[in-house]
């Protein structure tokens, strides 16, 4: 019985036990990344700024443009921009799927996401990322060779898809592996 006159149900051996029992139970230990704060904020910034965008230009392609803040000129027009056959991928309007694709990356880009250990899930942030760039490239060459016209709200969601790339992959060369498992007895020379 200890001094306190609390028990234990066994007697402990050190960290060791520790790791014996999480392996029986399942949860094995997995330490977690370092990643530099300002990644996990930039992201969640982005993604959401980029959800909100999407969401005001889904919402314009499903009501036909009525309310569309933008304005119409020769070479920016939003109308022209969205209600075009390009703003169509396989009959499915873009902005929804660009509301998907941050609301996605916002759950791939939360905190304990990056800090996982692992490269599935670098490889996926960095495909799904990667997936969104080349729509964006393939969306400014719509606008910019088939259209004719560039849409400013369009511009602020590709913009933003940039960005996250770049955060994502100076944040992927800066995150520090995870620290290694040193048990006590390789730390204790005697």
């Amino acid at each position: 019985q200890a001094e306190d006159g609390i028990r234990d149900r066994s007697p402990s051996r050190g960290l060791g036990d520790v790791y014996k029992r999480q392996a029986r139970s399942g949860t094995a230990y997995r330490p977690e990344r370092i990643v530099p704060t300002w990644v996990v904020r930039a992201c969640l910034v982005i993604c959401v700024l980029g959800l909100l965008v999407s969401a005001y230009l889904t919402w314009e392609s499903f009501s036909g443009g009525a309310t569309l803040a933008c304005p119409e000129g020769e070479t920016i027009n939003c109308a022209k921009v969205t209600e075009s056959q390009w703003s169509k991928l396989f009959g499915i309007p873009v902005a929804p799927l660009g509301l998907l694709f941050f609301a996605g990356m916002a759950w791939l880009t939360r905190g304990s996401a990056l800090r996982r250990s692992g490269k599935g899930m670098d490889q996926l942030r960095l495909a799904a990322v990667g997936v969104g760039l080349a729509m964006v490239f393939y969306l400014v060459w719509a606008e910019l060779f088939k259209i004719g016209a560039i849409c400013l709200w369009c511009t602020v969601v590709h913009v933003l898809t940039l960005a996250l790339f770049v955060v994502l992959l100076f944040g992927q060369i800066l995150i520090e592996p995870a620290p290694a498992r040193v048990r006590y007895k390789d730390r204790v020379k005697g």
